[in-house]
């Protein structure tokens, strides 16, 4: 007998059935199953920025990566500064499961690849002579020595994470273009 509480219970049996169908065929597809994971990923030719669509490999400098909670895609960056930007921004709301820069004391500044780090426990130079994708760039680090060599070549303030302010990645020029620092 289909009393009220049968039918609902045999709707809901039906539509937790779908939706396990559904995460399994996306799992088989290869369209998720990363979504929650922390483990970075490496640029391939088709790897474009989030924000502007720029080919990352065509660029010099550190890239950065941010996985985003319930998000399977990586969301790229072609500039260490665009990646702060978003991340530091007050507005950003989204739950990050993890962020990734570019070693620059391993990676080659031309044509960077690999040598990932978690942006929140890197080392960042601002304002040194090297620049981005974007120009003026944060260049990043794992380790302080290798960041004060690169500050002694290429001039640029050294700052942990934590002491980058939003203003200091601003990318509508402001501190990013200051001569003085």
């Amino acid at each position: 007998m289909n009393t009220p509480s049968n039918v609902t219970l045999n709707r809901r049996r039906l539509l937790c059935g779908c939706a396990g169908l559904a995460t399994l065929s996306l799992l088989g597809c290869g369209q998720s199953g990363d979504a929650t994971s922390d483990a970075p990923a490496e640029i391939d030719a088709q790897s474009s920025c989030s924000l502007d669509g720029m080919q990352l490999s065509d660029y010099p400098g550190p890239k950065g990566q941010i996985r985003y909670a319930g998000v399977a895609e990586v969301q790229w960056f072609c500039d260490s500064v665009e990646l702060l930007s978003v991340l530091l921004a007050p507005e950003q709301v989204r739950a990050v499961v993890s962020v990734h820069v570019q070693d620059m004391g391993q990676a080659d500044w031309d044509q960077p690849r690999g040598h990932w780090i978690d942006a929140r426990q890197a080392l960042y130079v601002l304002g040194s002579k090297r620049h981005g994708s974007m120009g003026p760039t944060a260049a990043s680090f794992a380790a302080e020595a290798e960041a004060q060599a690169f500050v002694q070549q290429h001039g640029g303030r050294l700052l942990r994470y934590a002491d980058i302010k939003p203003e200091m990645v601003d990318l509508s020029g402001g501190a990013l273009h200051d001569t003085r620092m």
